[in-house]
């Protein structure tokens, strides 16, 4: 008797991991991490409008100790921020995701290296990214809402 709830237990916990909702959370999951990786991407090809397709309309970005809305960040951080991905390569860590209904958000750490504007870099990052699925012309996408980004120089 015990071996028969065995198999039906397992049985029931194989048709729950392939259910249509567990298979929806991953296809959101992949494309929050798609979106993560889009945006990492047109910076480092310095295409400033492919990133900005990813930002909604009320995004905001946190770094350098500030707060800017996507409009500022456009004419203010965004150049710097191609420059500077474009100038050295950074290590990311995998990309975790939280979905949670139309709201997500996405962590990573990173190592980058290099020169920038003839000095050395060296540093350790973290990435804080929220999204939600909003409405768009083609329908319903993920946008980034938040960008959080803070580093430290490390040391040998």
């Amino acid at each position: 008797m015990s071996v028969k709830i065995g198999f039906l237990v397992i049985a029931i916990s194989i048709s729950l991991a392939t259910s249509p909702a567990t298979t929806l959370a991953q296809r959101d999951s992949a494309a929050v991490a798609a979106v993560v990786s889009s945006y990492h991407r047109a910076l480092a090809e310095g295409d400033s409008a492919a990133a900005l397709r990813l930002l909604a309309p009320d995004a905001i970005v946190l770094e350098a100790g500030g707060v800017e809305t996507r409009a500022e960040y456009r004419s203010h951080h965004l150049s710097g921020d191609i420059e500077f991905a474009r100038a050295v390569s950074s290590r990311n860590s995998d990309v975790r995701v939280v979905v949670a209904g139309d709201v997500a958000w996405a962590t990573s750490t990173s190592v980058t290296e290099g020169t920038f504007k003839d000095r050395p870099v060296n540093s350790a990052g973290a990435e804080l990214m929220v999204l939600s699925r909003i409405r768009t012309p083609g329908g319903r996408a993920w946008r980034i809402r938040a960008i959080h980004w803070s580093s430290r120089r490390r040391t040998p």
